[in-house]
């Protein structure tokens, strides 16, 4: 036997696996697969833990199963149904009132999850990498065991381990009544019946899409937010998507937190909460509370402490340095466990596959975690790349940027007579010669395909003149970027006018 730095005795006879990745999400299958492809001998061990409502599901992690994709094609319904109220101003003859049916929606997203699990099943298998169906917990620094279903221990070693464990939606425990009625995203797509009448609690992102997308399914929705909406994203787009949201039926209790949830001879929950502005407590029945009041990573089984992984005391996320190793050698993470990396699946991803070419194929390519672009898939979308106003300011001063800005009618909403009051965009750049752009922000619809083409641009370092010369296609939405002329500064109307 010989020691080894972390003084664990580890054998000097070879390890089973090259590669061992602990967590079949998004970052973990990315990094698997690409190190088979390099010819690894690789296992993937992924468990997924019921959430305490009892929902669970197959490979592929939180994006495949309970996140952006069945988010998607769930806010992709709603835009439909405000689609045939379009419809009808554009001469479709669309008998009323129309009625939404929650279990075939339902049905057919969670049928193309399932055929994306299998996908990944039949993938790994394709590639020769070996799947546990297990929890697995360190033993030493290359060593992992868990527990087959049938209560038979599996022992995996390995030369290299990935942790890629990715997080889980928490519960407010200090509610009571939070843990026995309240459901979480995890639960909300697998769903078989409507949720009805429903409150979600919480103003993160995940929190505004799903009230989002079930205020436009025709649900009764509220959101009840204790402070401010989207906390790290730019503020005033934030404020622009919550208006929207409000204008088109969600309601909001704003400075609100929940203190009981109590189910009622109805079946229907009651819930108590505080109003901190009126310094009232008030209360109504739902027939849902969804909790979204964050994530938090999901460690608790690892082991980690044993082997010497040194993780974030107050968020419980894993170090990492810039190449996604931990505090001991040969263990690395990526993903939503890593600390003060932005929670995406592309991220995730790249990282992991970024790792697989560093340990196996002589790269030395490090994941670039700047200018990565997002949206928030509410009813009016918000697509970023960048950095906010208030972070430009915070790292520059307000006197160094100049903010291009235009408030736009998308030409589809003349017609059919929507409100494009929250249609807005806004340029961050910096003021000095060549005004290099620092953030892009964008509200309207299909944000997503508008902000991805523009963060090209901003990666490679565009400028605002640069902005000004390309020529825009007519007519979008898209091309009102190219057109920003008039600036915060400046106090004039930002209102686009014209064709």
């Amino acid at each position: 036997m010989l020691g080894n730095a972390t003084g664990f005795l580890h054998h000097s006879g070879k390890n089973e696996y090259d590669l061992l990745v602990i967590g079949g999400g998004s970052g973990g299958l990315a990094c698997a697969k690409e190190a088979a492809q390099f010819g690894r001998k690789v296992a993937v061990m992924d468990y997924v833990e019921p959430s305490p409502q009892g929902t669970t599901w197959g490979l592929g992690g939180t994006c495949v199963n309970v996140g952006c994709i069945p988010k998607k094609l769930m806010h992709q319904a709603a835009l439909l149904g405000s689609a045939l109220k379009d419809a009808q101003h554009y001469g479709w003859n669309i008998s009323q009132p129309v009625h939404h049916t929650w279990s075939v929606m339902a049905q057919g997203v969670q049928n193309h999850v399932k055929s994306l699990n299998w996908g990944h099943r039949v993938q790994l298998q394709e590639k020769k990498v070996k799947y546990f169906n297990i929890k697995g917990s360190f033993s030493d620094p290359h060593t992992v065991r868990g527990l087959t279903k049938a209560d038979k221990e599996t022992v995996v070693t390995a030369d290299n381990i990935v942790i890629a464990t990715g997080g889980r939606p928490k519960y407010p425990l200090q509610v009571a009544g939070a843990l026995e009625y309240g459901i979480t995203s995890d639960d909300l797509f697998w769903l078989k019946e409507s949720p009805g009448k429903t409150l979600v609690v919480g103003a993160s992102y995940v929190s505004l899409e799903c009230a989002g997308f079930l205020t436009g399914i025709g649900l009764d929705t509220t959101v009840m937010m204790r402070s401010v909406p989207l906390r790290g994203f730019d503020q005033q787009m934030a404020s622009l998507v919550t208006e929207h949201m409000e204008s088109y039926g969600t309601k909001f209790l704003k400075r609100c937190f929940p203190t009981k949830v109590e189910k009622l001879k109805s079946n229907r929950l009651q819930v108590t909460w505080k109003n901190a502005d009126l310094d009232t407590e008030e209360t109504d029945s739902f027939n849902t509370v969804m909790w979204a009041v964050g994530r938090a990573p999901d460690t608790k089984t690892l082991n980690l402490e044993t082997v010497g992984v040194k993780t974030n005391s107050e968020t419980g996320k894993i170090i990492v340095d810039a190449s996604e190793a931990t505090s001991v050698p040969h263990i690395y993470a990526v993903g939503d466990i890593t600390e003060g990396r932005p929670e995406l699946t592309p991220t995730a991803i790249a990282a992991g596959k970024l790792l697989a070419q560093r340990l196996f194929s002589q790269s030395s390519e490090l994941m670039d975690y700047d200018s990565v672009p997002t949206t928030v898939f509410t009813p009016l979308e918000y697509g970023c790349v960048g950095l906010s106003e208030e972070a430009a300011v915070q790292r520059h001063g307000s006197d160094n940027i100049e903010v291009y800005h235009a408030y736009y009618k998308p030409l589809e909403f003349t017609v059919a007579e929507r409100d494009a009051t929250q249609c807005y965009i806004k340029m961050v750049c910096l003021r000095e010669r060549e005004q290099r752009i620092l953030g892009l922000h964008f509200i309207g619809p299909n944000a997503g395909e508008v902000i991805q083409g523009f963060a090209l641009g901003i990666k490679c370092g565009a400028t605002y003149p640069q902005m000004m010369k390309t020529v825009g296609i007519h007519p979008t939405c898209a091309e009102e970027v190219t057109k920003l002329r008039i600036t915060k500064r400046s106090g004039l109307d930002a209102t686009v006018t014209g064709c």
